[in-house]
């Protein structure tokens, strides 16, 4: 049985993707130039990981009210605060920041707040107070550029050993990627999200599937290149894509859906996060064909390499010869 939306999906397509390269190059070089606009005027929302601020450690007698006590601690003059259970579900860790006020003493205002928590929440015991400072915050920081730089970098070696044949896919798919991350933050800068630790993994995860998407554009491409060796690379580029357009819809459409649940209803302490991971879905299928193609065809590729095999899967009686291109 299968599903309407996927019964109905046409199985051949016929666009001209490489008509439109020149516009896509202009609408990202724009988007990026935007990002870094959005980030000298504006500037990351950073959160408490980042930008410093407050951390208690909380345990309550029973089950924790996380939404509770996200509600109640913005009552309380900390609107950004983010509460995390962990270990047992009576525990909880809440960051926040509290507000400059001149000739105010934060560390009265802190126990002001946990005076407050004790009223709101009976039996709730303060586990552990601390002050993130910004020399931890920018060890964080540091650790958390450092963590996406060498996620690159050791993309652009998996991709120059996958294609041996040329540094051009590298270059495309860690220019996509990189072109990818920039635009998640400026989105998030943009909107004024929260960027935390929380983001770092997202954007990991954006890259993980974003490079998941280059090594399959490039297969087909590959592929492609082997069987048709005298047609126009701009024609394999549009064949190979129009071959895996609807996988590519499957694909993309299935993560959406499995982490719209959590966008709409996973509340504020998950939406910095999934926010990231949608935007960076769409974002990195945009670029496997309109940043990392075009550097492609701009650069030029390998056309010596040997044909392309045919493997027999169970009674499929192949052919090497060259099929003439739809």
């Amino acid at each position: 049985m299968q599903w309407p939306l996927i019964k109905n999906l046409p199985t051949e397509f016929h666009f001209r993707f490489t008509k439109y390269a020149p516009v896509a190059a202009i609408v990202s070089g724009l988007a990026v130039l935007g990002t870094v606009i959005v980030l000298f005027t504006m500037g990351l929302n950073l959160g408490t990981d980042f930008a410093g601020g407050n951390v208690l450690e909380v345990q309550t007698p029973g089950p924790m009210p996380t939404a509770q006590l996200r509600a109640s601690m913005k009552t309380f003059g900390a609107e950004d605060a983010t509460v995390q259970p962990f270990g047992s579900d009576r525990d909880a860790v809440v960051k926040f920041k509290l507000p400059e006020v001149k000739g105010d003493n934060d560390n009265e205002r802190v126990e002001g707040i946990k005076a407050k928590l004790g009223q709101t929440f009976p039996g709730m015991t303060f586990k552990r107070t601390e002050v993130v400072g910004p020399k931890v915050s920018g060890e964080l920081m540091r650790s958390g550029l450092f963590a996406l730089g060498g996620a690159l970098a050791l993309m652009l070696l998996y991709i120059w050993f996958r294609f041996p044949s040329g540094l051009q896919f590298g270059a495309g798919a860690v220019i996509a990627v990189l072109h990818d991350v920039v635009l998640t933050i400026g989105i998030m800068g943009l909107l004024q999200i929260e960027f935390s630790m929380t983001s770092i993994a997202a954007l990991l995860t954006v890259i993980g599937y974003s490079m998941n998407e280059k090594v399959i554009t490039f297969d087909r491409l590959r592929e492609n290149l082997r069987k048709f060796k005298k047609t126009p690379l701009a024609d394999i580029i549009n064949l190979s894509e129009n071959e895996r357009l609807s996988r590519t819809i499957i694909t993309g459409s299935t993560a959406i859906l499995a982490l719209a649940g959590m966008l709409f209803l996973g509340g504020p302490a998950l939406f910095p996060l999934v926010f990231a991971m949608v935007f960076g879905i769409f974002v990195g299928t945009y670029s496997s064909i309109y940043v990392a193609l075009p550097i492609i065809l701009i650069w030029g590729v390998n056309r010596n390499d040997e044909d392309a095999e045919i493997i027999d899967m169970g009674g499929f009686k192949g052919s090497k010869k060259q099929k003439p291109l739809p």
